[in-house]
């Protein structure tokens, strides 16, 4: 086991799960209050009270702020799973999980004064808290080394950028929904939904959020090229991750230039969001848990 003079490698796990478990709580708290603020907004809306805006204000400022405290316990979580390897905590499933998890919070915490996401909360929370609560359930590894392919600096270049792109991916995908959702109602919107930015407002963040990340993706997958090179001596195998990472890159590359030839706004842009969102998570889930080839580090057995 790995030591530093203060504290013992498996006491900076036994510490790491510990913040993971707490951040769970912090979050789940969150979620609560936001959810009591969109009922005081649905309550307001129908009986027109008049006191009741103040009240689901303060209520969405301290939910909003317990966002924050439960990111900044969930990124110490994450901090000391690495210290407990001296590595970055990316080398397998569980760790990859916790981590873009906490990528998921950081840039809708980052983004939600700017774009005006406080409504994404309860939908961000939930993600967040399913993400981790399959983590520690059915993920979990206890901290080890790397195996020999990961030891490169290359694992925190192409992981990091693939990390914060399927956050910010995440919640373009929220958005395009939440699109989709409100269509239905037409002119006719729901008294929960009046916080809601209009339909052209969320077209409009979707795009800007899938422009802002593309190149990102883009410089993640040119990493992972590079590092495939250096470790098995060729650029692309045509691996089912590597496949899957081009056909997500290919689906967003569609939604750029359908908007930008041909004009496709609305449903349809949306849809295609989402479709290219879906290839994202088909190589989170089912390839990197049952998929098989050279990048199979889940640490699951199969």
């Amino acid at each position: 086991m790995i030591e530093t003079p203060w504290i013992t490698s498996s006491q900076w796990a036994y510490l790491s799960n510990n913040l993971i478990y707490s951040a769970m709580v912090v979050y789940t708290l969150a979620m609560l209050l936001t959810a009591w603020e969109f009922a005081i907004n649905l309550k307001s809306a129908a009986e027109l009270v008049s006191d009741q805006p103040v009240r689901s204000a303060r209520l969405g400022k301290i939910a909003l702020s317990l966002t924050g405290l439960a990111f900044l316990i969930h990124l110490a979580g994450v901090v000391t799973r690495g210290i407990s390897a001296l590595r970055v905590p990316w080398g397998n499933m569980y760790e990859f999980s916790i981590t873009g998890s906490v990528a998921v919070a950081g840039v809708y915490l980052l983004l939600v004064r700017k774009f005006q996401l406080r409504w994404l909360a309860v939908v961000v929370n939930v993600c967040v808290l399913l993400i981790l609560g399959t983590a520690i359930t059915l993920l979990y590894r206890p901290s080890a080394p790397l195996v020999p392919a990961l030891k490169s600096t290359w694992l925190a270049i192409h992981v990091s950028a693939a990390i914060i792109s399927g956050g910010v991916f995440l919640l373009a995908n929220a958005v395009a929904a939440s699109y989709l959702y409100l269509e239905r109602f037409g002119d006719h919107r729901p008294a929960w939904a009046i916080r809601i930015p209009s339909q052209e407002i969320l077209d409009r963040l979707q795009y800007r959020l899938i422009a802002f990340v593309f190149p990102l993706w883009t410089f993640a997958i040119i990493a992972g090229a590079i590092w495939a090179e250096s470790a098995w001596g060729r650029y692309w195998g045509w691996d089912p991750k590597e496949t899957w990472a081009f056909i997500t890159w290919v689906g967003y590359a569609a939604y750029l230039h359908a908007r930008a030839t041909v004009g496709w706004r609305g449903r349809r842009a949306a849809w295609l969001c989402l479709i290219a969102g879906s290839t994202f998570l088909f190589n989170y889930v089912y390839v990197n848990v049952w998929g098989s080839g050279k990048h199979t580090y889940s640490g699951l057995d199969k």
